[in-house]
């Protein structure tokens, strides 16, 4: 008998738990897309504190508005 249950054990050892592992990859997505959030929002309302993050516009030059041309 206690050659069965040493065998029921090392089998449930090796059982992956679906559920958990299922949770644990929701988690992990809902981190990222909160990730990708925060960083939305510190570009968008960056805190006084902090130094802005270097962009990759770094040495392009931003467009000109055309004013009008006032008539004489």
């Amino acid at each position: 008998m206690s050659d069965d249950t040493s065998i029921d054990n090392t089998a449930s050892d090796n059982l992956v738990d679906l559920q958990q592992a299922r949770q644990l990859r929701q988690h992990d997505l809902n981190e990222a897309r909160l990730q990708r959030m925060r960083q939305a929002f510190e570009r968008a309302l960056p805190l006084a504190g902090r130094k802005p993050a270097a962009s990759g516009q770094k040495g392009k030059k931003g467009k000109k508005s055309k004013s009008p041309r006032k008539k004489k």
